[in-house]
């Protein structure tokens, strides 16, 4: 008898959706189906979506990035500081100085200059542009990067598919521990405790004999859903450490003229990592670079370095092994910074306008979308908000954005609540 792995479904506001509009919404011609079940098509629609092989790589900007120093600069003016504008590949786009190596690859990357929101908060404004939600007390929405996975990573990959590089990200919230973010603190190292205590057979007989033990009585008395998560996390880790491919880690193996391109450093190296995982089959890679909380300084040279070195790494990398087109790279923090420079000599909080970079993924690159005022203060033109830009996503990674996923309280919760995507990104 044939396996079938089905996928799970969530109801919509309009009920489950009809076994015709069904086959219509993936895009496979029903005269081939006509003999498969609902459930059929079901698990059909899953393979669909996981052949496709795309993948998200995420550049978390922890802090929240100046747009001023970033992708948005306002040269000669009183806000715009010190800083100043760069050609780019692209003659109608200029960015910030420091920024040398992006500016080489910016036919590839759209740059949105109309970002707004309202949150401040760095906790807040983190899980937002994470979840698509601002926390509540009641519901743990899941990081969108565990969203992708649950919609499009392959279920026989044995690695994680959320893998966050250089520290802790958003959880998984709803969608279970089975796609919580496995956390890689510094990628120059192997990840810690992932080599088996005692030979391999051996290390097999143990968990099996935890499992016989779990099974004998904890499970009927009252803990049957902890039991399912456990086992659920242990099989994942079993399959981890012995999966061939754990040598995706170790950057030893690297060209290292590939290597030195990223740049030395953790966030450089942890670019690297992200391609390598992704190459090998990872679904989401978020890889974080810290300290952009910048209230005292304005030159944040030592920040964009790495930074610089490896975005345009990943994407030129990415673009030559014919990767970037199934590949949607993301920059982004949790907000900008002030136009007006403090007394301190630095920039503060500021929602209300900032930028946000995306490659690949069907993205069409070398152009600008958005302005802000000429000041800084004000988004101009085209205001973008967070649930278009996820709604944005979506469409990259050829999600639907209204499927609904259940909390554990029974409440239906939509991957995005509302937003449209920004058609010209893929004009």
């Amino acid at each position: 008898m044939m396996e079938k792995s089905i996928l799970r479904v969530a109801m919509s506001s309009q009920g489950v959706i009809g076994r015709r509009g069904f086959v219509k919404g993936i895009g496979i011609g029903a005269a081939g189906l006509s003999g498969l079940s609902f459930t059929d098509l079901l698990a059909v629609n899953a393979a669909e979506l996981r052949k496709r092989n795309m993948a998200c790589i995420l550049l978390w900007m922890a802090g929240g990035p100046s747009q001023m120093e970033t992708f948005d600069p306002k040269p000669g003016t009183t806000n715009g500081g010190t800083t100043k504008a760069i050609e780019t590949a692209v003659p109608s786009i200029q960015i910030a100085h420091g920024w040398e190596n992006l500016a080489k690859v910016a036919k590839d990357v759209a740059f949105i200059r109309s970002m707004t929101n309202k949150e401040g908060n760095h906790q807040r404004a983190t899980y937002q542009l994470h979840t698509g939600y601002p926390p509540t007390g009641t519901v743990k929405h899941p990081n969108f990067g565990c969203v992708v996975a649950n919609e499009l990573a392959d279920e026989s990959f044995d690695l994680p598919h959320t893998i966050s590089i250089g520290g802790g990200t958003v959880g998984s919230g709803l969608l279970g521990v089975g796609l919580e973010p496995f956390v890689v603190q510094d990628p120059k190292k192997p990840p810690a405790n992932v080599i088996p205590p005692v030979p391999g057979q051996r290390f097999t007989r143990r968990l099996n004999l935890m499992r016989s033990l779990e099974m004998a009585g904890f499970v009927t008395t009252g803990g049957a859903d902890k039991i399912k998560d456990h086992t659920s996390l242990y099989k994942q880790t079993y399959n981890m450490v012995m999966s061939k491919h754990m040598r995706a880690f170790d950057l030893s193996t690297e060209d290292p003229r590939v290597r030195a391109s990223y740049g030395e450093t953790p966030f450089g190296q942890g670019c690297l990592l992200a391609r390598r995982l992704v190459e090998v089959g990872a679904t989401f890679v978020e890889v974080r670079s810290n300290g952009w909380d910048t209230h005292n300084e304005l030159d944040i040279r030592k920040k964009t370095e790495p930074v610089d070195s490896g975005f345009a790494s990943l994407v030129a990398d990415l673009k030559s092994r014919g990767m970037l087109e199934k590949t949607l790279v993301i920059w982004m923090g949790e907000f900008g910074r002030t136009p007006k420079i403090s007394p301190r000599g630095g920039r503060d909080h500021f929602p209300r306008a900032f930028n946000v970079a995306l490659a690949g993924g069907g993205i069409k690159g070398g152009q600008v979308i958005g302005a802000s005022s000429a000041d800084g203060n004000e988004v101009k033109d085209r205001p973008v908000q967070v649930n278009d830009l996820l709604v944005s996503f979506c469409h990259a990674l050829k999600i639907d954005p209204s499927k609904e996923n259940m909390s554990s309280v029974g409440r239906p919760i939509k991957i995005v609540d509302g937003g449209k995507a920004v058609k010209e990104l893929f004009a």
